[in-house]
């Protein structure tokens, strides 16, 4: 589990793709990793397979992740936002993130705004009913703030909507959002909690006990 607050940003050293798989290497900077430890990498959860004590970390990725991600899109001397799993003593700055993307976005504009970056990020529609204004949303492993909803927009005839975000210049430097350009994908993770309640809405008590074989 994750916070959304980033912590370092890496860069890829190799990014070797075969069938259906993915082989990935990063300048993490962390140096006191373990085998097996969850790294969110651009808000993907993945296991190190490898490191050294210079930060250098290997990690695999398999079919899915790949398709359901825009990890394969990477490519030596990329930037990538790095967070380690939160640990039971560490401040929740962001909100609970399970680094289980659910879909792709598409950055479509950016404009400063003073000393901050106003962005818009294209979304598929069925991500719609998860997100609200104001709410909590994580875009390549940041925890982000949507101040903006506009809804009835399409994009390469994709049908969906479109979220403005205000990012402070803390944010802009130090992750790799500064490096984007219109057009680039980013990772989409939606507020776990609206996931649960749809699921909580969809299944009634009444429904449990007749799938049991129960009452009725």
């Amino acid at each position: 589990m994750f916070s959304g607050i980033i912590e370092q940003v890496g860069q890829v050293c190799e990014a070797t793709v075969r069938e259906q798989a993915m082989d990935l290497q990063i300048d993490s900077h962390f140096t006191d990793l373990t085998e097996g430890e969850s790294i969110a990498v651009n808000g993907v959860c993945l296991t190190a397979t490898q490191f050294n004590d210079k930060g250098r970390v290997n990690f695999h990725l398999s079919g899915e992740t790949l398709a359901r991600t825009a990890l394969g899109r990477l490519k030596k001397g990329a930037s990538v936002n790095l967070e380690r799993a939160v640990s039971l003593n560490t401040r929740l700055s962001g909100h609970i993130v399970q680094g289980h993307v659910d879909t792709i976005a598409v950055l479509t504009s950016v404009e400063k705004a003073g000393e901050s970056y106003k962005l818009h990020m294209f979304i598929p529609q069925e991500l719609r009913r998860y997100v609200v204004e104001k709410g909590s949303i994580t875009l390549d492993g940041i925890s982000l703030t949507v101040n903006h909803l506009h809804d009835g927009q399409s994009h390469e005839g994709v049908q969906g909507f479109e979220i403005g975000l205000m990012i402070i210049p803390h944010t802009w430097t130090h992750t790799d959002l500064s490096t984007l350009s219109v057009g680039d994908a980013l990772n989409v993770e939606v507020d776990m909690m609206a996931k649960y309640v749809e699921n909580l809405l969809r299944f009634s008590p009444e429904d449990a006990v007749r799938r049991l074989g129960g009452e009725g």
